[in-house]
């Protein structure tokens, strides 16, 4: 029985190498905040902007539970997962916990490539993306270092890099 959850901030690579990760290991790949959206039948964004943040990390602790007790998964937590509740001591207790740790540098790039999918950043300056990285680093980072394995995870660029790193991945699980 595997269960491996992927923490890290939003642009990590928590999807990328999850994916590639779950196929050469023959595993099912579950994305939280994906699987929040089926069960609730709403978007991420509709279910924010309905509950305000509370009630969606009340749902999202809920899901966290029920997929925790999945069997042979690599599960990719939503960035802010790790950082409400207990949900790091269920994360630990259910499984493996990988932190996927890109330089700063990385982060801005990917997340200034995608900005117009991640309403946080849509409207937002290179500057105060990187800002916003920053101040949300500061504070759940003390949460992504309770993980289990922490993974250097800058190089995502190609699909030779992603896997050869999910083979670097899967040496440490």
């Amino acid at each position: 029985m595997v269960r491996v959850f992927l923490c890290g901030y939003m642009g990590s690579g928590k999807t990328t190498l999850g994916k590639s990760l779950s196929s050469e290991m023959n595993l099912t790949f579950i994305d939280l905040d994906n699987f929040i959206e089926s069960r609730q039948h709403k978007t991420v964004k509709e279910i924010f902007a309905e509950s305000g943040e509370s009630g969606f990390r009340e749902i999202e602790r809920r899901s966290l539970i029920e997929v925790s007790q999945f069997e042979d998964v690599i599960i990719s937590l939503g960035g802010g997962t790790p950082c409400f509740f207990d949900n790091m001591d269920i994360i630990n207790a259910a499984g493996t916990s990988v932190y996927l740790k890109p330089t700063e540098d990385v982060l801005l790039k990917r997340l200034i490539k995608g900005k117009n999918k991640r309403p946080l950043l849509a409207n937002k300056t290179d500057d105060e993306i990187l800002g916003v990285i920053r101040e949300q680093l500061a504070w759940r980072e003390p949460y992504y270092k309770k993980c289990k394995i922490t993974f250097e995870a800058s190089h995502l660029e190609c699909k030779e890099d992603i896997c050869q790193n999910a083979h670097k991945l899967m040496a440490m699980l």
